[in-house]
């Protein structure tokens, strides 16, 4: 019987003696800065502060939308074209569906942190919230806003299930249950898809995932003091 190689020092580790990864501050701050927005944007809903008007203007402004992409309405503002490929992840439907996002986020997201570091992370979170939003654009056809985090966490599973599948494939282990998390997660769409009458993007979800399994490719664990590991 052979030993297997060692984990990589910056892949998490989960046993009764070594503790989960903390949730970094940079996480905490992404979180939050979405949770201001949702915030205020939900008290706007309630009339306690502002207006319900509130949140159609951020949506107009900040959403991904398709008509736009497409070239079929002009932008609202300069640049609106390329900047809705990242604000759309800073903004959601409503209260629900921030919260539904960011308990996946912090969890997910800090053994991302641990993997490849907290600025890394948040970089990874960018690239695939703009992998969601380009893959969106490229198959939905609508008139209606795209919001959420959602690209960007499939985005942050796909890069941890890619790591797993490198740890996984040079060890000689199966690869057996990132298939099927894979299949879960495919079915699971479809399940919400029509459990929400077609109000799901799950193009985001899509791009966003493969983003971030092609981003593994790239970025290999870190150690503690930062260096790459093999």
């Amino acid at each position: 019987m052979t030993t297997p190689p060692p984990l990589p020092p910056g892949l998490p580790r989960i046993s009764r003696s070594v503790a989960l990864p903390p949730v970094p501050l940079s996480l905490w701050l992404l979180v939050g800065a979405m949770g201001v927005a949702e915030g205020v944007l939900s008290l706007a809903d309630r009339d306690i502060i502002g207006t319900p008007i509130w949140r159609y203007a951020a949506l107009n402004y900040g959403a991904f939308w398709d008509v736009i992409f497409d070239g079929q309405v002009d932008p609202v503002w300069p640049y609106q074209g390329l900047a809705m490929f990242a604000t759309h992840a800073f903004l959601h439907g409503d209260l629900m569906h921030y919260l539904l996002n960011n308990v996946i986020l912090l969890a997910v997201g800090k053994l991302i942190a641990g993997i490849i570091g907290p600025f890394r992370m948040i970089l990874l979170f960018l690239i695939t919230a703009i992998g969601g939003a380009l893959v969106y654009g490229l198959i939905a056809q609508t008139g209606h806003p795209m919001v959420g985090a959602s690209g960007a966490v499939f985005g942050f599973i796909g890069f941890w299930k890619q790591v797993e599948f490198r740890v996984r494939l040079r060890r000689g282990m199966s690869l057996r249950p990132i298939g099927s998390m894979i299949l879960a997660l495919a079915i699971a769409n479809v399940v919400v898809f029509f459990l929400l009458q077609g109000r799901m993007a799950w193009e985001a979800h899509l791009g966003g995932f493969v983003a971030g399994w092609l981003m593994g490719w790239f970025w290999r664990p870190v150690s503690r003091d930062g260096a790459a590991t093999p």
